[in-house]
Parts: C-alpha cells; structure tokens; sequence
C-alpha cells in the first residue's frame, strides 16, 4: 500500500501498460484518475474499478491538446481531489502497412501528431499540475520514454517516435532541476520490447530480432514496467530524480 492516500494520474491509461499502471497503483492504495481517447471504454474499466471498491475517476481527452489536457485535469481533480502523482504514459506510433514512415515520405501532419500527444502532452501536464504539486511541497512524475530514445531501430519505430521519446529524456532532466527544491521528484523509463497488443501491429521477425537482441531472451510484460514506475514514485525512491531508468530486460547493454 506505497502510494495510500494518493491521488495518481495516468494518461494513456487504456493500453497495455497504461492498464498495468492502473491496476498496481490502484492495488496499492491511490485514487486513479485515467486519461485516454475512448470515452466508452474508459467509462466501462472505471466502472469495473469501482465496483471492486476502488476509488477511479475517467476522463476521455486527446492529450495532444493543451485544452483538453486542463479539461481532463479539472474532471478528475473535482472527483478526486488534488494530485499528486502523475505518470506521462500517453503515445503513438503510426505505422503504415505495417512499417513505419521513411523520414523523406513521412506527412508532416503525421510528425505534428505524434509531437502532440507523445512529448507535448507531458509539457501539457505538468505545466497544470506543478503549482498544485509545489504548493504542497511534494509530487512524483514519471514520463513514459523508450529505448528508442537513445538507439536507433528505424526497422520498428518512425524517426517522429524516436525523436519524441529522446525528447522526454532531456525534458526529465531539466524539470527534475527546476522542481527538485519543491520536493517533486521527476523521472523517465525507457521500456525494451514490452508484449502490448502494439506488437500485432509488428511483424513477427522484427520481435524476434529484438528478442534475440535482449540479454533475458524475451519480452518485458506491461506489469514489469508498473513496477518499475511504482517504485519510483514512492516513498521507497524519495531520493531519486532526474533519472532514465531502463526497463529492457538489457537490450542497449547488448
């Protein structure tokens, strides 16, 4: 029960990872406000949360909209309360035919797409949630990078990707300095391959690749990844900001 008592906001939250986080921080005590597209799924699994007597609240919002983000964030703070945690979980990854974009026929709306809802939406985020998060003098946010943000695998994800997950590196960094003297600590993971529904969008050879590739010679699960994130915005890592900690069962080792 780490994070009893608290109120956690997790964007993305109807994916395979994004439920994984749902569920642990919802198992160990918070009040868990989701955010994601869908309104009738995330009515349908905050529902099912509640009748086993957790304390959930949904917000359908596209991330990628500073509007929407203010919105979603009002929603659940007025059934919730005041957060304290948030966890940037919200991306895509547009493939096309199975494949992702060249870099020279890529649309540039399809860039301004993926900017919006992976990297601009964590800005979105914490810009509305920081003041409340420094008034009380503590808070925990973790944002969702990739192993994709520190090695180039153009065979499974577009450059739009690559380029947003390394952004949130270097967005981790600064606003773990700026926040760090108001007792919020400010964290990224950088999951491998994890087994999400995703992958039925990857051809079966480019997995294997990566298994091949990754020192535990298999994919992660999205529960490994909530774990790795629960940890990091408890009280068992008050000590820890500013960090990328990897979740890839030791691809970039190998």
């Amino acid at each position: 029960m780490r994070h009893e008592g608290r109120v956690v906001i997790v964007t993305g939250a109807l994916g395979g990872i994004g439920s994984a986080l749902v569920e642990r921080y919802l198992l160990e005590g918070a009040r868990v406000g989701l955010i994601d597209l869908d309104e009738a799924r995330g009515q349908a699994a905050a529902q099912a949360w509640r009748r086993q007597g957790h304390a959930v609240a949904f917000a359908a919002a596209d991330v990628g909209r500073y509007a929407a983000c203010a919105q979603a964030v009002d929603r659940i703070r007025a059934e919730l309360g005041e957060v304290d945690t948030l966890v940037n979980n919200a991306g895509i990854s547009p493939k096309h035919d199975g494949a992702p974009s060249a870099v020279q026929a890529m649309d540039p709306a399809e860039w301004d797409r993926v900017v919006g809802v992976n990297l601009s939406s964590a800005f979105y985020l914490t810009k509305l949630l920081a003041p409340g998060m420094i008034g009380r003098g503590f808070g925990r946010i973790v944002s969702m990078s990739s192993v994709a943000g520190k090695a180039a695998i153009s065979r499974i994800v577009g450059v739009h990707y690559s380029a947003t997950k390394a952004a949130l590196i270097g967005f981790t960094r600064h606003v773990a300095e700026e926040l760090g003297p108001h007792g919020i600590t400010v964290n990224a993971l950088a999951p491998g391959r994890i087994s999400t529904p995703l992958l039925a969008t990857v051809a079966d050879d480019a997995n294997q690749a990566v298994i091949r590739e990754t020192a535990l010679r298999r994919l992660g699960t999205p529960g490994e990844v909530a774990d790795v994130c629960a940890f990091l915005t408890s009280h068992e890592a008050a000590f820890v900001t500013g960090q990328v900690v990897d979740v890839a069962g030791g691809w970039l080792m190998t």
